[in-house]
């Protein structure tokens, strides 16, 4: 499977560097910020699907913006790792009571890290399961297998139903073809990536009836996003 977007933040330079070349090594797209706004302005832009966050930042702490995110709705269910050179419990237990889903000192290694980041996304990656869910009057029933756009009944064959089923259940994210390929068809089938992009295509011309064609957006150069409103 690919690996997800990771948004680094820390504000030593060298330590930054070191982490996101770690991590892209490891195939993983990397977001850097040097501080709290820059990490705000970052997420405005792209939803993460994991935040390394220093302890120690300019002007304020990675505590206090940990409870930021999980206090707004949308960003509240981003896994979030800890990095500090504090070794004491109750920091430890300070980190955790945040927000934070785990926890490692400095200094530590880039086996030990992407242990971590995998165990951690692992543990918090939402199921596709049989709640209905309803996105700016889309509404998508899997356990009856029936989709609405305002009221009006959509048909959708069952590998663009569950295309679908992924982005509503995992909106505002950006996923490139080959994610989708993994999420959607499983890592284990063998397809060429295009075919997502027909499966796309068919998806928002069924959605367009109904006016919502355009809450699934194309990321130049990335892959696709599903919106939560419409652009």
């Amino acid at each position: 499977m690919g690996g997800g977007t990771i948004l680094v933040v820390e504000d030593e330079p060298i330590t930054q560097k070191l982490i996101a070349v770690n991590l892209e090594r490891a195939g993983h797209k990397v977001m850097r910020a040097a501080s709290v706004p820059e990490a705000v302005a970052a997420i405005r832009d792209v939803l993460p699907d994991l935040v390394l966050l220093d302890w120690i930042l300019p002007n304020a702490t990675g505590v206090s913006f940990a409870r930021q995110l999980r206090t707004d709705q949308r960003t509240k269910d981003i896994p979030i790792i800890m990095l500090t050179g504090r070794t004491e419990e109750t920091d430890k237990v300070t980190g955790l009571e945040a927000g934070a889903d785990d926890y490692i000192t400095k200094p530590f290694s880039p086996r030990e890290l992407l242990a971590r980041i995998k165990a951690v996304i692992r543990r918090r990656a939402p199921l596709l399961s049989d709640e209905v869910v309803e996105i700016a009057g889309l509404r998508l029933d899997p356990a009856a297998h029936r989709i609405t756009g305002n009221g009006q009944k959509i048909d959708l064959k069952a590998t663009e139903f569950r295309l679908l089923h992924f982005f509503m259940t995992h909106p505002d994210r950006i996923y490139s073809r080959a994610q989708l390929l993994d999420e959607v068809w499983g890592d284990h089938v063998f397809v060429e990536e295009r075919t997502v992009d027909v499966h796309i295509r068919r998806v928002r011309q069924v959605l367009a009836p109904s006016g919502h064609e355009g809450l699934i957006d194309t990321v130049r150069g990335m892959g696709y996003r599903f919106r939560r409103q419409q652009a």
